[in-house]
C-alpha cells in the first residue's frame, strides 16, 4: 500500500500531462489555403466575409484544404471557395 501511495504524485503528474494535450486546441496552429481557378490563396488568419471569402453551398465540392493541393477541411461539407475581394497568393 505504501507503495503505491509513494507513485500517487508521478501519476498526477502524468494524468495532467495527457489531458493538458488530450484537451488542446488542434486548429490555432492550422494553415488554410483555397483553390479558385487554378490558384492558391493563403488564407490562415484572414476571416471569411463580404469583402475577403466565403464558402457556399456546392455539391460535391471542397472550400478550404490544410496546404497547396493538400488534404481538404471538413471534407464533405459540401462547399465552393469563392472569392469576395483581394487575397494573397499561397507560396
Amino acid at each position: 500500500m505504501n507503495k503505491l501511495l509513494n507513485k500517487m504524485p508521478l501519476l498526477a503528474f502524468m494524468l495532467a500531462a495527457f489531458a493538458a494535450l488530450a484537451f488542446s486546441p488542434k486548429d490555432s496552429a492550422m494553415n488554410y489555403y483555397a483553390e479558385s481557378g487554378g490558384q492558391w490563396y493563403a488564407l490562415s488568419g484572414i476571416p471569411p466575409g463580404p469583402v475577403t471569402y466565403t464558402c457556399d453551398d456546392h455539391e460535391d465540392s471542397v472550400c478550404l484544404y490544410d496546404g497547396v493541393n493538400g488534404n481538404p477541411i471538413n471534407h464533405g461539407e459540401d462547399k465552393i471557395f469563392v472569392i469576395r475581394g483581394t487575397l494573397p497568393p499561397a507560396d
